[in-house]
């Protein structure tokens, strides 16, 4: 995937992650497309691990699905370093 298509795929996991788990979060659109792409990393590296067979393949709803799933993975380790202890 070219890195165009990566930023693209970020932005949709990231506000697809930011969907799923709501709440307030220090951080705006940029944030939202590091934690997508770094999301889409992680959950391509995950599905490796754990199938053996490459996880990214191009732009399509299982790519999304499996950046959305490691973007909510980074957003719940994220929101945990940066919490307010009360």
């Amino acid at each position: 995937m070219g890195i165009l298509a990566w930023i693209i795929v970020g932005l949709i996991a990231g506000i697809l992650a930011k969907i799923a788990m709501p709440g307030p979060d220090p951080g705006g659109f940029i944030l939202t497309v590091i934690i997508g792409i770094a999301g889409a990393v992680v959950g391509g590296l995950i599905l490796n691990a754990v199938l053996g067979r490459p996880g990214m393949t191009g732009f399509d709803l299982p790519t999304v699905l499996i950046a959305t799933l490691g973007s909510v993975l980074l957003l719940a380790v994220y929101r945990f370093i940066t919490r307010r202890v009360v």
